[in-house]
């Protein structure tokens, strides 16, 4: 079949090889080089790279809406359109242009999750399962007719960048399944249901400061949930302190006694064993790989070295 595909970051790479093993990729749409790094030096996409190794035409519009991009697009005679995580808006135009429409990969089960952040929103929420949607789309914000999903648990060992890349791979998989049963004839979309629809907002970093009057669950997957971005955060004495890993504890009934300040939120009871253990409000959660301003990410092992941090307090 042929196909063309639109995509941006690392999510869509391993759709866009899976594509070029089963199909005719006739042409790359991916956005415009973007500064990044401390240098703020423009940066090629993932998919730029992955065409760019391939030799795939390639473009890279700013926006779909003009008649020039939509030419390009039309040039490739595609008969149908695979997007994943592009992140531009496809007007009416580019989504009746290809024969058999446009394909989209989105990482969870709709309805639930619509938007941009599916995999942080379900692990924040402790969602015990999530999965990987293939659908048709239309105009609306991923509202359009389901192809195919399939489901897999969401473990307490999941972070945002683990459950990104297991869902990653997923989806390339369930794609070449989807082309599979459209060229066949043996697969009819079907329309999402009215109910469990809800919304998965863009991650904002003022989303990773730690509340530690919270329960020490949810803090928990708040760590899990913005690792490796933006990570979750909290402050020592003045100074910022990222928390890559952190685990709420089973037996949290443990505390250290006859000791008013450590019935403190945020207060740390203790460090042992490589984790130091905090109050929360309610239950506590001990703390396992944290990271200063300037510094690399440690293990609390290393961050207590030579300092003592039982007594003190975190927020």
């Amino acid at each position: 079949m042929r196909v063309a595909f639109a995509g941006t970051p690392g999510f869509a790479v391993p759709a866009l090889e899976a594509l070029c093993a089963a199909h005719e990729v006739v042409g790359v749409l991916t956005q415009p080089d973007r500064p990044a790094g401390r240098g703020r030096h423009l940066t090629e996409s993932p998919v730029k790279q992955a065409a760019r190794a391939r030799a795939l035409p390639l473009a890279q519009p700013s926006t779909l809406r003009s008649a020039q991009a939509q030419a390009a697009l039309a040039a490739w005679a595609p008969e149908v359109l695979v997007v994943v995580a592009y992140g531009l808006l496809l007007p009416p135009e580019v989504l009746s242009l290809p024969r058999r429409g446009c394909l989209n990969i989105h990482a969870s089960l709709l309805p639930r999750w619509r938007g941009a952040a599916p995999v942080q929103r379900a692990i924040l929420a402790g969602d015990v399962e999530t999965g990987v949607t293939i659908m048709q789309m239309d105009e609306g914000l991923d509202t359009g007719p389901v192809l195919l999903t399939e489901r897999t648990l969401i473990s307490r060992a999941h972070t945002g960048g683990s459950l990104h890349d297991e869902l990653s791979v997923l989806g390339a998989r369930l794609l070449i399944e989807a082309l599979t049963g459209l060229e066949r004839g043996t697969l009819e979309p079907v329309a999402q249901s009215a109910d469990g629809v809800s919304y998965a907002a863009k991650i904002g970093k003022a989303e990773a400061v730690i509340d530690w009057q919270r329960d020490a669950l949810s803090i928990e997957r708040q760590v899990r949930a913005f690792n490796p971005w933006p990570v979750a955060q909290t402050q020592l004495e003045g100074e910022t302190l990222r928390v890559f890993a952190a685990h709420a504890d089973e037996n949290d009934d443990i505390m250290p006694a006859n000791d008013a300040k450590n019935t403190q939120p945020g207060s740390i009871l203790d460090v042992q064993d490589g984790f130091m253990r905090v109050r929360c409000g309610s239950g506590t959660l001990s703390v396992t790989q944290v990271q200063r301003p300037g510094r690399r990410a440690m293990s609390v092992g290393e961050f207590a070295h030579g300092q003592a941090l039982a007594g003190r307090r975190l927020g």
